[in-house]
């Protein structure tokens, strides 16, 4: 059986998409899209690159995705699907980066300094 896979990454979060060809059924960590997300925002955004080049019933998705949170998981499943289409019909690439789907968000959290509340944010500072 023909199978294509990519590995997103977003934050913490790391996605292992597998693509093969089918009726379009998704599913993320053996639950329904639906189910899994609570919202239905990052449903959309997790399975957009489907939609930018028009393969949302020819594969079926099967994902595996852990760490972080539900939106780091969205975008790691976003750039995992992006890339196994890639990977599908190399093809699919232009119409993928013309909307900035091939690019992983280095975005991560700023680790905690000492002496300070968090990253940035200072203890009240008292004259007297």
């Amino acid at each position: 059986m023909e199978q294509y896979i990519g590995v997103g990454r977003r934050k913490t979060a790391t996605a292992r998409c597998y693509l093969r060809p089918g009726r379009g059924r998704v599913l993320i960590n053996r639950h329904d899209p639906e189910e899994y997300f609570g919202r239905l925002w990052q449903m959309d955004h997790a399975l957009e690159p489907l939609d930018v080049v028009n393969a949302r019933g020819k594969y079926d998705v099967l994902i595996n995705v852990r760490g972080g949170g539900l939106t780091g998981q969205a975008g790691a499943i976003r750039l995992g699907i992006a890339r196994a289409l890639v990977e599908a019909d190399p093809e699919h690439r232009q119409h993928l980066k013309a909307e900035y789907m091939l690019r992983r968000d280095p975005r991560v959290v700023e680790r905690k300094k000492y002496g300070r509340r968090k990253a940035r944010k200072r203890f009240q500072f008292s004259k007297r």
